[in-house]
């Protein structure tokens, strides 16, 4: 039996300096995402507004006049009124995106970008230089979980801008959520750096929480797609029926179009979901090495199933004609509704066999 390896507090420190280093700097970048939509908000949404609502004023009322075949004289026929698309289903046009086609908003977002990257680096200098305090996973309570989570998430989305997807959109929103995740970790659920409970000595800790990390990331894009999906798609009605620009049209209307974001959410969805299977698999293997059994109906192990069920729903949904839109787009927030519940609440509110990590 081996001595488990004594704490380096040096590394312990800088761990935690460079993890309110990035926090500082994410900060910087969250300033500079609002200047950005600011900025770029002088853009003409006017043009927008009438891309939308030409085709559909031309559509409301269709009037067809036919000859009679006997005396040639026209027929009007009683006229038929278009009602209101399928949610996500018109056929308008992405939006610029966060710069919203201005220049200066532009540059405000190219480094809102660059802080976000300089931050992200520090974060990861956080994180390793905490699992090398102790040399293990850096995640084997909430506020590991939670430092390691926030920098999952912003690593999808620097993925994704380097796989030149359009999700610049996503910066404002992330670094909002990053930095409130990160207080939180660091004024609630903050832990001393220190070794773990001998039940989480395992290889196991490394493949399934650090699947459940990398999942939870995607599913956060994919249900921040879904809540902006359905403030664009009420966005397009809005316009397609000719009501007056709001104070948020402005926005609303640079981001990409209600059925790009419906789609960009089930592809992160549907792409995560094997992995989130995994994640639970691995946990139920995990559990037959440490506690004999695959399965005890621990609150953990519960809401983990209720998480998979949500999304599979979703899936399933998505896929059937009727449940496209915004009926898909509240189970998509429900389903991660649960695997946040499952994060926060199972661990604060409930008690079980994944409790002894503590906080």
């Amino acid at each position: 039996m081996t001595l488990a390896a004594a704490t380096n507090e040096n590394l312990a420190h800088i761990s935690n300096v460079l993890v309110y280093s990035a926090m500082a700097v994410y900060t910087l970048a969250f300033l500079a995402h609002i200047a950005e939509w600011v900025f770029g908000s002088r853009s003409a949404v006017g043009r927008t507004a009438a891309a939308l609502t030409a085709p559909a004023a031309a559509a409301v009322t269709v009037t067809t006049a036919k000859s009679a075949q006997s005396g040639g004289t026209a027929v009007l026929e009683r006229p038929k009124v278009v009602t209101r698309s399928a949610p996500g289903s018109r056929d308008v046009p992405d939006g610029p995106g966060a710069a919203g086609g201005s220049e200066k908003g532009d540059l405000y977002g190219r480094i809102a970008v660059s802080l976000t990257v300089l931050a992200f680096a520090l974060h990861v200098g956080g994180v390793l230089s905490r699992a090398l305090s102790v040399q293990r996973a850096p995640w084997g309570n909430m506020y590991e979980f939670s430092t390691t989570f926030a920098m999952a998430a912003v690593g999808v989305y620097l993925g994704l801008l380097v796989a030149k997807k359009n999700v610049r959109w996503l910066g404002l929103p992330l670094t909002t959520s990053i930095l409130l995740d990160l207080g939180l970790a660091v004024s609630v659920l903050y832990t001393d750096s220190d070794q773990l409970v001998p039940a989480l000595h395992s290889y196991w800790l490394w493949i399934h929480v650090s699947c459940a990390i990398l999942s939870g990331a995607a599913l956060w894009v994919g249900a921040t797609s879904s809540l902006f999906y359905l403030f664009r798609d009420a966005h397009e009605a809005h316009a397609a029926e000719g009501r007056p620009a709001g104070a948020w049209d402005n926005v609303l209307s640079r981001l990409p179009s209600a059925a790009t974001l419906d789609k960009f959410a089930y592809r992160i969805n549907a792409t995560v979901f094997p992995l989130w299977t995994f994640t639970i698999i691995a946990g139920a293997i995990w559990a037959e090495a440490a506690w004999g059994r695959y399965w005890g109906w621990d609150p953990k192990e519960v809401w983990s199933f209720i998480t998979w069920v949500a999304y599979a729903c979703y899936l399933h949904a998505r896929a059937t004609a009727g449940w496209k839109g915004r009926k898909a787009a509240y189970l998509a927030l429900l389903a991660f509704a649960c695997y946040l519940f499952n994060y926060y609440g199972v661990n604060i509110l409930l008690s079980g066999k994944h409790s002894y990590a503590g906080v």
